[in-house]
């Protein structure tokens, strides 16, 4: 039977991109806080970027309420990084 809702998600872990810097992440690390998991396809599109700066613009109002946002796509944290420190208007 696979996961159940309700039931805790399976421990993941990958490279994630914290400020400017890349750090080795794993779900474990969250244990006892809530966490809110979005992907989203690719950096340098502009399929949802009002959904991840929403996130962005809140992120103390989840940490509040002990909650880590974690986002996700298949981009290199290379990428994530470049698109990161770019500026809003010009698509970062």
């Amino acid at each position: 039977m696979g996961i159940q809702v309700g039931s805790p998600a399976p421990d993941f872990a990958g490279e994630a991109v914290v400020g400017t810097d890349f750090k080795s992440i794993k779900l474990a690390d969250f244990k006892g806080k809530w966490v809110v998991l979005f992907f989203y396809p690719l950096d340098f599109t502009f399929v949802c970027p009002t959904e991840i700066v929403a996130f962005n613009d809140h992120l103390e109002e989840f940490k509040k309420l002990n909650t880590e946002v974690i986002a996700a796509s298949v981009d290199s944290k290379f990428s994530h990084l470049a698109w990161n420190q770019m500026s809003l208007d010009k698509g970062g």
